[in-house]
């Protein structure tokens, strides 16, 4: 059939990751784990930074926000999915798709933020470590914080404000587990070239930004580290860099992995796939890493499990 113009969308149809039926239990319980394994692990992550005085840091400080904000992130997608599966359904309401996508993409954008303020963190304190108090004030951090919620909601509400714009044909499938931005932009029947641009330009800004100043900060980082005299001291100062180094390079590398994969591939499963990777898998494997490489973080965990008589059950 024709694709005709639709003006009072009232609902579209996600495809999911697979179409097989003998499938969907297996995806629901795997999807279901991976969610728990995400909400739990990033709870025990800022539980742990609460209950330590000695985690009471700017660096932990950031840690625990990147905590909240993996588990929004996860909490925007996959429970839609979950609830799609145990109902054998593929709808999402229209409200309800731009909805998500207006906080997938307040949720990224945190993300992105926040390992930018971390790496600047780790710039501060290895760089210039007695004037780290001085300049890492609570006042600062509280104001990074404030500044990239901010700019993540702008950039969230700009996006869904200019989807409401566009009218939308009849063929409604989104081949996704969730509301992706380019992916509905496609479906629409008018004009799209200034959604387009917009997406190109505020992704180049707010992605292309902290990117850089992640960069930046690491090269100066490995700069001074290089000039230390002592081997313990250099070994202390990349010690303190690992965990970060290891969550920006598994978020950055996902990321570039959706759009270098959506760029090769004609493939809509493959591209739901590659979603899939920066959307669930980074949020999952973030607690784990800061806990296993981080000797502070497993000191914390040890005292709160060993404390807490619910969780030596």
């Amino acid at each position: 059939m024709k694709p005709e113009n639709q003006s009072g969308v009232s609902e579209f149809l996600l495809l999911g990751l697979s179409e097989d039926q003998e499938l969907q239990s297996l995806l629901f319980g795997l999807f279901l784990s991976v969610y728990l394994v995400t909400v739990l692990g990033n709870l025990l992550i800022i539980v742990a930074i609460s209950s330590d005085p000695h985690l009471h840091t700017p660096m932990y400080f950031f840690l625990s926000n990147l905590s909240l904000t993996d588990i929004g992130f996860s909490t925007s997608t996959v429970p839609r999915m979950l609830r799609n599966i145990q109902r054998q359904s593929k709808i999402i309401s229209y409200a309800g798709c731009l909805t998500q996508v207006c906080f997938v993409l307040i949720f990224a954008g945190m993300e992105n933020f926040l390992l930018a303020a971390m790496a600047y963190d780790r710039y501060v304190a290895i760089c210039h470590p007695l004037r780290y108090t001085a300049i890492m004030n609570p006042r600062l951090c509280v104001l990074l914080i404030l500044l990239s919620l901010t700019i993540s909601i702008a950039d969230g509400l700009l996006h869904t404000l200019m989807l409401l714009r566009l009218s939308f044909c009849t063929n409604l499938e989104i081949p996704h587990f969730f509301c992706e931005l380019d992916q509905v932009i496609k479906l629409a029947c008018s004009d799209t070239l200034i959604n387009n641009i917009l997406v190109y330009v505020v992704t180049s800004v707010l992605g292309g930004v902290p990117l850089f100043g992640i960069i930046y900060s690491y090269i100066k980082i490995v700069s001074s580290i290089l000039r230390m005299p002592s081997s313990g001291g250099k070994h202390k100062a990349f010690s303190t860099c690992g965990s970060h180094l290891s969550v920006v390079s598994l978020f950055y590398g996902t990321a570039f992995g959706v759009y270098i994969s959506s760029a090769v591939t004609d493939s809509t499963r493959k591209s739901a796939i590659a979603s899939l990777m920066y959307s669930v898998v980074p949020q999952m494997l973030n607690p784990f890493i800061y806990s296993l490489r981080n000797r502070d973080m497993k000191g914390a965990l040890r005292k709160l499990i060993g404390t807490s008589p619910f969780l030596r059950l």
